[in-house]
């Protein structure tokens, strides 16, 4: 029988299992162990309450980074990025070291990560980049014969809708609607196809639906490849902060405040010396548990939690955000 030690966190309610591979001697696992792992201990309808998925710290593999994030999905699948799970881990690391900013490595950058002033009263609260951002159709990879799709009408994803696609770099499709849409079943529709057998995203593709709530306001429903809807996905508030910003022609370095159902974020960006566009997004880094399971081929058991109580101050904030939402309709 397995001891695992572990922590239940959440960035913006997007919540997942963080599991320290040194402390917990899994460095040498295989990854179908990790992807059996995530499917087993992320199912909804299992006694610990499931997740979107998990993270797995590592030793990184190069001496500049303070460690390594791998995300598993709950269906077992590997996501090459995750914002708001990177923010707990940046957490997690900074803690351990004892630092206000490092780089952490993922699984197509190296990424920089700081302790950030709390968005709410309470909360932990961490900036985290999110790059690289590209949109040429190979990187997501994406079916098209144009060099980007950027603000594109596709009849064959919706006839009025226009859509945006970029990988950051995770690949995400992006559409900014109205209430009337989002109220509508268009993108649960949308999403169950592309993310099935279709002949432009042939690995999916992170959906999502954005509502301008203001000038440097958004709210955004992501429905996440390997996941489904979830509160709120990371990457998917960063990419819809920029196309935004693109769309509108907005300065990269103004703050565009976005809401989900999880709460709210902040996200920036930049652009370096060579043109290319990077992002930071600001959020919280919440601890809600931490404890031990007993894991053997047959069963899992939690035989240890003790709570963080850092979720109240989250859930204040929550109540603020859905009051504000509901305001906005």
């Amino acid at each position: 029988m397995a001891h695992i030690n572990f922590i239940k966190v959440h960035g913006s309610q997007n919540d997942f299992f963080l599991i320290d591979e040194a402390k917990n001697n899994l460095t040498d696992w295989q990854d179908t162990a990790r992807a059996k792992l995530a499917r087993r201990i992320c199912n909804r309808e299992e006694a610990l309450g499931g997740a979107d998925g998990i993270l797995f710290v590592s030793p990184s593999s190069n001496s500049a980074s303070i460690g390594r994030m791998r995300v598993f999905n709950a269906d077992g699948s590997e996501a090459s990025m995750c914002g708001n799970g990177l923010r707990t881990v940046a957490r997690y690391l900074l803690e351990e070291y004892d630092l206000q900013e490092a780089t952490i490595e993922t699984m197509k950058a190296v990424l920089q990560v700081s302790k950030a002033e709390e968005i709410g009263v309470g909360i932990p609260t961490y900036q985290v980049e999110i790059s690289p951002v590209l949109f040429a159709p190979e990187t997501l990879p994406l079916n098209w014969d144009a060099a980007q799709m950027v603000d594109e009408v596709v009849p064959d994803f919706d006839a009025d809708l226009h859509f945006s696609a970029v990988a950051v770099p995770n690949p995400h499709l992006i559409t900014f609607v109205n209430q009337k849409v989002l109220d509508s079943d268009k993108q649960v529709k949308l999403a169950t196809y592309l993310n099935g057998e279709n002949p432009y995203f042939t690995d999916g593709v992170n959906v999502s639906f954005v509502k301008e709530l203001a000038e440097d306001t958004i709210y955004v429903r992501t429905f996440e490849r390997g996941v489904g809807f979830t509160n709120a996905c990371g990457t998917a508030m960063s990419a819809s902060s920029l196309m935004k910003k693109l769309l509108h022609n907005d300065k990269l370095e103004t703050p565009v405040h976005v809401y989900n159902n999880g709460g709210r974020v902040k996200v920036t960006a930049s652009k370096d010396q060579a043109g290319g566009l990077h992002l930071q997004l600001i959020g919280n880094a919440t601890f809600v548990y931490d404890g031990v399971l007993a894991v053997t081929d047959t069963a899992i058991n939690l035989i240890k939690k003790r709570d963080t109580n850092e979720q109240a101050n989250y859930q204040a904030m929550v109540e603020e955000v859905q009051a504000f939402l509901q305001k906005n309709k």
